[in-house]
């Protein structure tokens, strides 16, 4: 590579929107009411977090317990323009593809045509069959499962085909098996976003999930993170990264059991790889807290991710940019445990700013992929207008 060595250090708060987007009408009365930031800031009397607050959050939207006050970062929100309000359309439309048709969900559970091969291929009948929290999934029919070792196969108002199954009962890697068959069937018009491994453990009342979740996606073409990767340039995938691209463009994948976790890879990659492109998501905003109910428990995770913060910084070069963003919302006060149609905000650093600036409400999220193109100089994505020029 000829230039200076220079790294893009992206971060996805998984599910951390910033208010009802202006079609969230389209997606229902939830929606229309969210504001993941703001609901979970009331819930415990305003968020300490005073980093993410220095990079300009509180000059976004109002949030309880974050001001704005001489921002040293670039800052704004961006709306989705795909259709849906899952990770795999937000994910894919930051590298530059546009989701222009509804991916299939199936709020009734899935068809004959489809069950009917796949309990084929397992050998047994499946259980649930429904639209369904993953938690509840496991308590409800977990011991029918660990008696017969029947697979749990449910959905949710995202489209996805989730498979349950206890890891004494069912090896994991024969679960993998199993969502490679599925993701091999669900194509074309029953082409879901992601098959989904929901490995648990423990015993009636007690059962856990566990970190050996593994997704199966669809592919939709080529993406700046290919560009990049082309380039010559490692693409390092932390968390679920390479799962939602299928591997694709991705040369490097790191696993993680959690945001401790991936926070410490991502410290770990920074210290390790001296250009390149870093990306990571941070799942369990949404895993733990998002879909299961609990505004408290969500925003005591923002405040202890906002306290690693400084350990980030401190890692970035003269020539690095970090940016924070969310791949969609999910307001844990509002009725369901579903995602939300949520702006998501935009956060930019490069070490020689000083002082803030806005980024505007940007009309895609695509915008982040358009800006990692000019940054590395690489071929842009049709779609996304580059704000790099903006943090001069």
């Amino acid at each position: 590579m000829v230039g200076k060595k220079k790294r893009w250090i992206w971060i996805v708060l998984d599910s951390v929107g910033i208010g009802a987007a202006p079609d969230a009408h389209h997606y229902g009365a939830s929606d229309v009411q969210s504001h993941t930031l703001r609901h979970i800031a009331q819930s415990v009397g305003g968020l300490k977090v005073p980093y993410l607050a220095q990079l300009g959050l509180g000059c976004v939207d109002e949030i309880p317990g974050v001001l704005c006050h001489n921002p040293i970062g670039g800052y704004g929100k961006m709306r989705e323009r795909s259709f849906g309000k899952d990770t795999t359309n937000g994910h894919w439309e930051f590298v530059g593809v546009i989701l222009d048709k509804p991916l299939p969900v199936y709020p009734d559970g899935f068809p004959e045509h489809i069950i009917e091969p796949f309990e084929r291929y397992v050998g047994k009948s499946v259980l649930c069959n429904k639209p369904a929290s993953g938690t509840t999934v496991i308590d409800e029919f977990g011991q029918v499962h660990e008696q017969t070792g029947r697979p749990i196969v449910y959905t949710s108002a995202d489209s996805v085909f989730q498979v349950a199954a206890h890891e004494s009962v069912v090896p994991v890697e024969t679960l993998y098996d199993w969502c490679h068959f599925a993701r091999e069937l669900l194509q074309g018009t029953d082409g879901v976003g992601r098959v989904i491994a929901r490995p648990f453990v423990g015993s009636i009342g007690h059962y856990v999930r566990t970190d050996r979740r593994k997704d199966f996606s669809l592919n939709f073409g080529e993406t700046v993170l290919n560009r990049v990767e082309q380039s010559g340039l490692p693409v390092i995938g932390i968390g679920k990264i390479s799962d939602i691209y299928g591997g694709s463009g991705v040369t490097v994948s790191l696993h993680t059991s959690g945001n401790e976790d991936g926070v410490n890879q991502l410290i770990t990659a920074l210290e390790r790889y001296d250009q390149g492109l870093i990306y990571i998501n941070l799942v369990d905003f949404d895993m733990l807290y998002g879909h299961r109910n609990n505004p408290q428990g969500f925003a005591r995770a923002i405040e202890a991710f906002d306290q690693r913060l400084p350990e980030i910084l401190q890692c970035l070069g003269n020539e690095d940019v970090l940016c924070i963003t969310a791949d969609h919302g999910c307001d844990p006060t509002t009725p369901g445990t579903d995602h939300t149609r949520e702006w998501v905000p935009l956060l930019v650093w490069r070490p020689q700013m000083n002082n803030g600036v806005s980024l505007g409400e940007r009309a895609t999220f695509a915008d982040i992929g358009a800006s990692v193109a000019e940054f590395f100089n690489v071929p842009a994505p049709s779609a996304g207008v580059s704000f790099l020029s903006l943090l001069s």
